[in-house]
Parts: C-alpha cells; sequence; structure tokens
C-alpha cells in the first residue's frame, strides 16, 4: 500500500512538474521581453520610416502574444497584436491595414521566419534573428507595401 501512495506521489509530480518545465523553457525564449526600435540602424526601403516602435513579447498560454505600438512618420499611433505559436499555422493580425494573419515557424532558439498575408495572399515574408547576448532584434521584411510598392525593410531592435 506504501508503494502504491509513492507511485500515485510521483505520478502527481510528474502532472504537475512538465507543464512547469515547459513554462520555464517559454521564460528563457530569448524572444519574450520588451523591444525599443533603433531607428538610426533600420532600413526602410522605400520609406519613411516610423517615428518609433516598441514591441512586448509575453508568454501566454502556449503561445508567443506581440503587441508593437508605433507612431507612423506622419505622427499617427497604432497598435498592432498578435497570439500564434511557431507551427507555421495562420494567426489572425489585429490592427493592421496591410495585413490579415502571419503564420511563424521557428528556425533555432534565436531566429524564426514569418508570413505576412492580405485576403489569402502572401504580401511579406519576415526574417526574425534575436543576437546571442539577447539584446539586438533584427527583422528582415520582404515583399510589397500596402500601396503595392517592393519594399525590403531591416527592423532593429534594442532590448529594453
Amino acid at each position: 500500500m506504501k508503494r502504491l501512495g509513492r507511485m500515485v506521489a510521483l505520478a502527481a509530480v510528474l502532472a504537475v512538474g512538465f507543464p512547469s518545465l515547459d513554462l520555464l523553457a517559454q521564460a528563457t525564449d530569448p524572444l519574450i521581453g520588451t523591444w525599443e526600435l533603433n531607428l538610426a540602424k533600420s532600413k526602410y526601403n522605400p520609406g519613411p520610416p516610423p517615428k518609433s516602435q516598441t514591441r512586448i513579447y509575453e508568454v501566454v498560454g502556449q503561445g508567443v502574444k506581440v503587441t508593437a505600438n508605433s507612431v507612423s512618420a506622419d505622427g499617427k499611433p497604432a497598435v498592432v497584436q498578435s497570439t500564434f505559436s511557431f507551427d507555421n499555422k495562420e494567426y489572425p493580425l489585429l490592427g493592421s491595414t496591410a495585413v490579415d494573419t502571419q503564420a511563424v515557424k521557428r528556425i533555432d532558439s534565436f531566429t524564426w521566419e514569418n508570413t505576412l498575408r492580405k485576403a489569402g495572399k502572401v504580401v511579406q515574408t519576415v526574417t526574425g534573428a534575436i543576437s546571442r547576448d539577447g539584446k539586438i532584434m533584427t527583422i528582415t521584411y520582404k515583399g510589397t507595401d500596402a500601396q503595392g510598392r517592393t519594399n525590403s525593410d531591416v527592423m532593429v531592435f534594442d532590448r529594453r
């Protein structure tokens, strides 16, 4: 009877312990945190760049929520949000007029690829990378903007 009690206790510890290991892994994800756009290091083609942008990445359940707070070149504030997993499935992107959904896949702990769609059509491909020291995030966009112009933007963010 004692042995059965120990086995039940061990099973309970494992059942509770494994989800917390998953949360620990997500909490140490180098993407999670607050990132500030560094305009001096970023490049926008054709431009113009925004006046500012702050991105907040946080763990939500088994996924990641990103909130991008921007001020456009003409001074208009905007907030874009999405909650996604790195499973290459499409998730809604809220607050954007240029993009409806995104599909994100992880390459490794420091890099990912993202496909942005509008009305089902791919409009942007994105590559994201975080420096090995976790202090700099670089996001490269290639595709077409809302006006149909080809663009290739490189956004560089500093961890706050």
